[in-house]
């Protein structure tokens, strides 16, 4: 496969999203970006989607009131933009049965600590910082992974670690960890296209 077609999933304000347009456009990364899917209207992912003339989508319970129908609605979106590789950029809704079926082994998520620790239901954003700091650990990181049925369980691709500094907080440990995320986020897509890394491998 020359060109590998991406779209996106996205919440809020896509940085993660965005770091991968720009090894894109720096020719880092070989790939179409085919659609921006977020469950909120005035997201920013959805703003940089527009200024990238990427062609973008609100999926939500304002569009759809039945949640299966709204699956369906970001299904049919995927399958219309020949979606290869859906990847999620700060998705704050669990994916639904109906895309997890069509897309399996093709959806990566990522998660700011070193999987297993740290995940599950509500580990997200800050509430993971705070979390690392709290156990005392010296070193936590990034994880990309493919997503099942369950939170944060999905095979892992790649991992990154970040230490932890004795003055940390939440916010300055996040401010080093996403840093890791934007660069490692791009690079495992890239040996993704590249065959070094194969999908689907469940």
């Amino acid at each position: 496969m020359e060109k590998m077609n991406i779209a996106f999933l996205a919440s809020h304000g896509g940085s993660n999203m965005q770091a991968i347009i720009d090894a894109v456009k720096q020719r880092r990364l070989k790939a179409n970006l085919v659609a921006v899917i977020s469950n909120n209207s005035g997201s920013m992912a959805l703003q940089r989607a527009e200024a990238e003339n990427i062609p973008n989508y609100h999926i939500s319970s304002l569009t759809h009131e039945d949640s299966n129908k709204a699956d369906a609605a970001i299904v049919e979106i995927l399958n219309k933009s020949e979606t290869d590789l859906v990847v999620l950029a700060g998705y704050m809704k669990k994916i639904g049965d109906q895309t997890l079926k069509a897309y399996q082994g093709r959806i990566l998520n990522i998660h700011p600590a070193l999987l297993p620790k740290f995940g599950g239901r509500g580990m997200f954003g800050k509430r993971v910082h705070e979390a690392v700091l709290k156990s005392g650990d010296s070193v936590t990181g990034v994880t990309i992974h493919l997503i099942d049925e369950k939170y944060d369980n999905g095979p892992i691709l790649a991992q990154e670690e970040v230490a932890v500094l004795e003055n940390d907080t939440a916010d300055s440990l996040a401010e080093r960890v996403l840093v890791k995320e934007h660069t490692l986020y791009a690079e495992t897509i890239a040996k993704i296209i590249s065959k070094e890394i194969r999908l689907p491998i469940i």
